[in-house]
C-alpha cells in the first residue's frame, strides 16, 4: 500500500492518502485544506508509484471545517475521477454549515458540494484491494466515525485505525464544539476502540500516530 500523511491548513489537519498499488485506486481522508497542495501530493504519489491514481472516495470522518474544508477544491481539482464525498449523516449539519463554521474562526469558505455517500456504522468499504470498515464513536461530533484499514500482509491481517479527532497520542478529542458529548465520546472511546487489539496502529486527525496498547497505558483520560 502506498501511504502519505501530509498536515493542512491552520489546524494542521492530518490528510492522507491511501493507495492501492496493485489498482492505483486510492481514497483521501480527511482534506481539511489547501486543496492545492493535496493535488500536488497525489501528483508526487503518482510519480512515486509510477502509474496514475484514481481517488475513488474523499473519506471524511466528522464535518469540522478544518477536515471538511479542503474538500470542495480536491473534488474540483479532480474532474475525471469524481471521487465521492463520504460522510455519517449525523455530521451532515456540520458539514453544510462549512461557511458559518468558517465565520466564527475568520475563515472564508466557498459553499460545500453535496455528499454522495453516507458512511455507516459497520459499512465496508473496498477501493482497490483496500479494505475499510466504518466504526461510527459519536461524541466528538454526533457523526464521528474511524476508519479501520484492514491490510493481509501475507503472515497476518494488520490493522490501522484512523481515529479523527476522537482519540489522540495521549489524549482524547473536545467535546466543547458544535454537537459533542463527552460522555458519549468515552463511551465510543472504550466500546469501540479500546477493544481492539493492542498493536492496532491508531492515526489520529492531528499530531502523531500511536497504538491502541499505548494508549490503554499511557493515556491520562483513559488510565
Amino acid at each position: 500500500m502506498l501511504e502519505k500523511t501530509f498536515s493542512v491548513g491552520p489546524f494542521q489537519c492530518n490528510c492522507r492518502l491511501l493507495v492501492c498499488p496493485k489498482t492505483g485506486d486510492g481514497v483521501l481522508v480527511d482534506s481539511g485544506d489547501e486543496p492545492e497542495k493535496i493535488l500536488r501530493e497525489i501528483k508526487a504519489s503518482e510519480a512515486q508509484l509510477g502509474r496514475s491514481i484514481q481517488i475513488r472516495y474523499l473519506l471524511h470522518t466528522h464535518g469540522h471545517l478544518d477536515h471538511i474544508g479542503g474538500t470542495r477544491g480536491v473534488r474540483e481539482g479532480l474532474p475525471l475521477q469524481a471521487p465521492r464525498i463520504a460522510l455519517h449523516p449525523g455530521d451532515e449539519e456540520l458539514y453544510q454549515n462549512l461557511q458559518m463554521q468558517g465565520n466564527l474562526f475568520g475563515m472564508k469558505f466557498d459553499a460545500p458540494l453535496a455528499v454522495d455517500h453516507y458512511l455507516q456504522d459497520e459499512e465496508i468499504i473496498r477501493v482497490g484491494e483496500l479494505k475499510f470498515s466504518v466504526v461510527h464513536t459519536p461524541g466528538h461530533s454526533p457523526g464521528s466515525v474511524c476508519l479501520r484499514l484492514h491490510e493481509d500482509s501475507g503472515l497476518k491481517v494488520k490493522e490501522t485505525l484512523l481515529s479523527g479527532d476522537t482519540l489522540f497520542r495521549k489524549s482524547v478529542g473536545r467535546t466543547d464544539l458544535w454537537g459533542a458529548n463527552q460522555d458519549q465520546m468515552f463511551s465510543s472511546i472504550r466500546k469501540r476502540i479500546l477493544v481492539l487489539d493492542d498493536d492496532t496502529r491508531v492515526c489520529p486527525g492531528h499530531g502523531p500516530d500511536t497504538s491502541i496498547g499505548l494508549e490503554k497505558r499511557e493515556n491520562p483520560f483513559l488510565v
